[in-house]
């Protein structure tokens, strides 16, 4: 298993952590997503080579958020 954290902006509330958190536990491959609000975060677990970074922002930009740096 892998780690990445993406840093992401325009989130300000639960439902912000749970749509983002919801979007990327339903891609394969993510086995764990946790957003921190206060830091503007989401720690993403997942399985490499069954997900991809670009694969993570989109679903958090589908969800209405920026995902400004992922690292």
């Amino acid at each position: 298993m892998a780690n990445v954290t993406l840093k992401v902006e325009g989130m300000s509330c639960n439902h912000c952590k749970s749509a983002v958190e919801g979007a990327l536990e339903k891609l394969p491959g993510v086995e764990k997503a946790e957003v921190d609000l206060e830091a503007k975060t989401a720690e993403v677990t997942y399985e490499e080579g069954k997900v991809t970074l670009d694969q993570m922002k989109e679903a958090v930009e589908d969800q209405g958020y920026d995902v400004v740096e992922g690292k």
